[in-house]
Order: structure tokens, then C-alpha cells, then sequence
């Protein structure tokens, strides 16, 4: 997972590695530190998630992703404007990942 500003990468956090399963269930919570924006607004802000197959023989692969953020699309973008709109609440929702 990664924490954007203006498209730049500023933050990283790992979940744990889930062995030996085609359906990993990630039920996590992280905390970044967001940088100072006018009027404490999220618009330059988003998460990038990553889903990576890992193993011993090959190269990581990337098996999913997701983008939230103002730049996002569909659910993505309505699950940000929540979270705009309720700062400092925890917001669930299930989401798709795309290739």
C-alpha cells in the first residue's frame, strides 16, 4: 500500500503475507501521517493498493490493484468522498481489483 501526494509516492505499508491460499483475506488497519493541504483537504492525496503473488521461483507478480483518491473511478471515488467527508472515521467498503 502506498500514500500518493500530487502522484508521488511518500509512504509504504506491507500486511502480513498470507501462505498458501487462493482467497487471502487481509482485515488490517494502517495510519499514515497525511502531509498539511489548504484547507486540510484530500484532493492531492490518494492510496494505491497492491496485490502481489508471492513465491520462492518467480518474480513477485502483481495480481490486483486499486487506486482511492479524488482521481479515482465508480465505488473508488465514492468510498474517498466519505472519507473526505468524515475525517478521522473509519470507513469500510469492499472493493474490486483491477489488473
Amino acid at each position: 500500500m502506498y500514500l500518493l501526494y500530487n502522484g508521488q509516492r511518500i509512504a509504504k505499508k506491507k500486511t502480513h503475507v498470507k501462505k498458501r491460499t487462493l482467497n487471502p483475506v487481509f482485515n488490517e488497519s494502517f495510519v499514515f501521517e497525511v502531509p498539511a493541504a489548504p484547507n486540510a483537504a484530500l484532493d492531492h492525496v490518494s492510496l494505491e493498493l497492491l496485490v502481489l503473488d508471492w513465491d520462492r521461483v518467480t518474480k513477485n507478480e502483481v495480481i490486483g490493484r486499486l487506486e482511492l483518491g479524488a482521481a479515482a473511478a465508480g465505488g473508488a471515488r465514492h468510498h474517498w468522498r466519505e472519507v473526505q467527508a468524515a475525517p478521522r472515521r473509519q470507513i469500510a467498503d469492499w472493493h474490486k481489483l483491477k489488473e
